[in-house]
């Protein structure tokens, strides 16, 4: 093994402890279809200097999202707030694990300041998992959403959530806050919860979709899930239907790739044919939109997909009219 190799190794014990003693698999060999090119470019390196002078993190790089090089070039940026520590321990993911610090009171103003150099149009937030708040991180949300309205009102705000479980009144007041888009992922089909997402319930989940959807209409709702771990295609499709009944109007769903090989194994990569058919069921199942593909994640696109958004839920509306 190199130096390279072992650094990185040592690297992997550091941040996720609680996988350290797990047993490797061997990584398939990516098709054609899911490999992506290194980013180069200058706008890359201007948003990653930008989060690192700001001491801001984006789950961009702290989960590996292949589609980092694309997006941070076009200066779309995912923010992760409440820190880069989870208070959980899901086996798809590349946050690291354990005691989080203190929540870092100039992360609203950070983020504001960022939002406006930066020009963006559209930004998505998101945060760990903050089992040791009280409220679950709910409040710091909420004055991430409230100064970002004080400082760009015309930048629409995605909020990418935990499920805020056992926190009384924390979904509440992140939707009094009024994102534009409020996205919580149920990551995979019921079956596999206990094995890929063992802190997580997902009826609570889907419970929290339908929340949003009752206390403000108004507000879009957003969820995706990961294929490739072992599921099957009815149990997908029984996602989807559970999906619609909470009155969810945006479906995500994307190619899982195991960060390292102590991480959840992939069980097969799905062809984009595949990805094809699921987006066509999909949307004859009254989504408002559907991104399936291999590269897809939640906040892949997320500023050109909340315009298509918008002028999906007005056209139906005229039809109905």
């Amino acid at each position: 093994m190199s130096n390279v190799e072992n650094l990185a190794e040592k690297k992997e014990r550091i941040r996720h402890p609680e996988k350290a003693n797990k047993p490797e698999h061997q990584p398939m060999r990516k098709p054609d279809w899911i490999r992506v090119k290194a980013p180069t470019s200058d706008g890359y390196h201007e948003t990653r200097k930008l989060m690192r002078d700001r001491n801001l993190h984006t789950v961009c790089e702290e989960a590996a999202c292949p589609n980092i090089g694309e997006c941070w070039s076009k200066k779309h940026a995912t923010v992760m707030i409440l820190g880069d520590i989870c208070t959980r321990a899901c086996a798809f993911c590349n946050v690291a694990t354990g005691k989080p610090g203190a929540v870092d009171v100039m992360e609203p103003e950070n983020l504001a300041i960022s939002v406006a150099e930066l020009g963006m149009k559209h930004l998505v937030i998101t945060s760990v998992d903050r089992d040791d708040l009280a409220d679950g991180g709910a409040d710091q949300f909420v004055k991430c959403i409230e100064r970002i309205r004080e400082t760009t009102p015309d930048t629409t705000i995605e909020i990418l959530t935990p499920d805020f479980r056992d926190k009384p009144g924390a979904i509440e007041s992140v939707i009094k806050a009024k994102p534009d888009v409020f996205n919580h992922n149920l990551e995979t089909v019921p079956r596999l919860y206990p094995t890929i997402r063992p802190g997580a319930r997902y009826f609570h989940s889907l419970k929290l979709l339908d929340t949003v959807k009752r206390i403000d209409p108004s507000i879009f709702t957003k969820s995706g899930i990961m294929v490739g771990l072992g599921e099957e295609r009815t149990e997908v499709m029984q996602v989807m239907d559970d999906l619609r009944s909470a009155d969810v109007d945006f479906l995500t769903i994307g190619q899982y790739l195991a960060p390292t090989k102590r991480h959840a194994p992939i069980d097969r990569f799905v062809t984009p044919d595949e990805f094809a058919d699921y987006k066509r069921i999909a949307e004859s199942k009254g989504f408002l939109m559907v991104s399936a593909t291999p590269l897809t994640r939640s906040s892949y696109h997320a500023d050109s997909d909340f315009a298509e958004l918008r002028k999906n839920r007005e056209a139906r509306l005229a039809a109905g009219a």
